[in-house]
């Protein structure tokens, strides 16, 4: 009888663990948005437009500040390097 009982408590203890968890990770709302095709569609939709719209800000920033810097290394009139890198720098802004 004593066995039964602690054994009790302790299934309690852990669905009261596994309740937790699931409620802390969402689990529910999930599994809703699972059954719902249509809102999972759209929520993926525009997921998928912000992913592609902060990748494009990103690399044009990234592209800019490289070549600001490229632009300050050929001012520096280092032989080799500033007449590769401001011929590189002369095809970049020529595609524009």
């Amino acid at each position: 009888m004593f066995k039964k009982n602690k054994l009790e408590k302790q299934l309690l203890k852990n669905i009261e663990k596994l309740n937790f968890v699931l409620a802390r990770n969402n689990v529910i709302e999930l599994v809703e948005l699972l059954g719902n095709k249509k809102q999972l569609l759209i929520r993926n939709l525009i997921t998928g437009i912000a992913k592609g719209i902060g990748i494009g800000i990103g690399f044009t920033i990234l592209t800019a500040i490289l070549l600001m810097i490229l632009q300050k290394i050929v001012t520096l009139n280092i032989p080799v390097i500033g007449d590769y890198i401001s011929d590189i720098v002369e095809i970049v802004e020529n595609k524009k």
